[in-house]
């Protein structure tokens, strides 16, 4: 199935200027939701074997926690600060228009688990880096980064050379 084709494009949001691309389309459609889901669990199977899956708010959720279960494998979700509940660590990122934190709750994962990391969109990386940090200040390794889709032109993979990164749709 062609993914991309069942992407939808809305221009100006959330600002002038980007070409926001809305995975709406996909998670309505349950036949393409389904090959998402194959696609993501393909890439991860790709990567070294990995204890945990790690997956940023909020389209990281969407992906990353199906994604869990169908594999087998537990969930840790990174949020925006202030939303976990139990005691966390953070990491400051850089946004195409400004700043923000992510937070871990301090025992997500383990010393010396190998973690997976999906997510939506790789764009400028930010993010990514954020998570990445997260991970190892835990003690984890991150084995690879997989996304659904990846802006190459905004030359996130450059940040994350390091790592194995794979996604399903590039633009």
């Amino acid at each position: 199935m062609d993914l991309k084709s069942k992407l939808r494009h809305v221009m100006g949001f959330p600002k002038e200027g980007i070409d926001f691309i809305d995975i709406t389309t996909v998670l309505q459609d349950p036949e393409a939701f389904r090959c998402c889901m194959d696609a993501f669990e393909e890439l991860a199977d790709s990567m070294e074997n990995f204890d945990i899956i790690v997956g940023s708010e909020s389209r990281g959720f969407i992906f990353g926690a199906p994604l869990a279960c169908k594999m087998g494998k537990g969930f840790v979700p990174v949020r925006k600060r202030g939303k976990l509940p139990y005691k966390t660590i953070s990491a400051e990122y850089d946004l195409e228009y400004g700043k923000d934190v992510l937070e871990i709750h301090a025992d997500a994962v383990k010393p010396g688990q190998k973690v997976l990391i999906v997510d939506d969109l790789l764009a400028t990386g930010g993010t990514a880096e954020a998570n990445i940090k997260l991970v190892e200040q835990l003690g984890g390794k991150v084995v690879g980064l997989v996304y659904f889709i990846e802006l190459s032109m905004l030359k996130g993979r450059e940040k994350l050379k390091e790592y194995k990164v794979n996604s399903i749709v590039t633009f």
